[in-house]
């Protein structure tokens, strides 16, 4: 099992960013996909989720601004964040479940002018 995120990087208070995530060694389509977060100092938070039926949950902090979605085909899972704040700067990663918790490296999204 193996979980790769890209897309993250330096985006201005209002921007918008979609972060992907390349599952490999599993098929996603079987499995829930999360992104989770981490700020410095503060402990990792659940921002969304997709189940293997599609249904979606979002933190409070994300509905309205964030939608997770995957790709069956190619394997991706997506995070398309809008009208990002400061508040959305951390390292954010790509989780799955079966058996244990898997994890990618992450990748680090800073919102700043």
């Amino acid at each position: 099992v193996q979980l790769v995120e890209s897309g993250g990087g330096l985006v201005q208070p209002g921007g918008s960013l979609r972060l992907s995530c390349a599952a490999s060694g599993f098929p996603i389509i079987s499995y829930y996909m999360r992104w989770y977060r981490q700020a410095p100092g503060k402990e990792r938070e659940l921002v969304a989720q997709i189940s293997s039926g599609g249904s979606t949950y979002y933190a409070a902090s994300a509905k309205g601004r964030f939608t997770i979605s995957r790709d069956n085909a190619k394997n991706m899972v997506y995070l398309q964040m809008n009208s990002l704040t400061s508040e959305d700067t951390a390292a954010y990663y790509c989780n799955t479940y079966m058996r244990q918790d898997y994890w990618g490296q992450g990748i680090q999204v800073t919102v700043s002018s």
